[in-house]
């Protein structure tokens, strides 16, 4: 399976602050998206975010990249098979797609994102 990283996930204790860290360093914007928790898309310029904010949701929370898939059930598969330990499981992003979080070998967190506009 191929995939290459599309996406970073930063946590932020204090949103407002972070974000203009960001704006006066990289000029990103944030645009909030719809749903259940407060997430923001970073905004760089290009048609697609890159990126998103949200509230750190525990002390430990590190920022989360993402990597493309074909498919999110393949890569949960493999990453069980290959030593990876499932955070958060394969999970639908309504009407977007699929993603899910592990854990590598050393105990580094990673992502997988699939998209698909089917995704309930």
């Amino acid at each position: 399976m191929k995939g290459s990283i599309c996406h970073i996930e930063i946590p932020a204790d204090n949103l407002g602050a972070l974000q203009g860290f960001y704006h006066n360093l990289f000029e990103w914007d944030f645009e909030k998206i719809t749903g259940d928790i407060e997430y923001y898309n970073v905004k760089h310029g290009e048609e697609k975010p890159m990126g998103g904010m949200m509230a750190r949701m525990s002390p430990d929370q590190k920022p989360t990249y993402y990597v493309c898939v074909d498919s999110s059930e393949e890569a949960v598969r493999k990453a069980k098979e290959t030593g990876g330990t499932i955070i958060v499981p394969r999970t639908p992003v309504k009407g977007t797609g699929w993603y899910a979080v592990f854990m590598d070998p050393q105990k580094n967190p990673f992502g997988v994102w699939e998209s698909d506009e089917k995704a309930a």
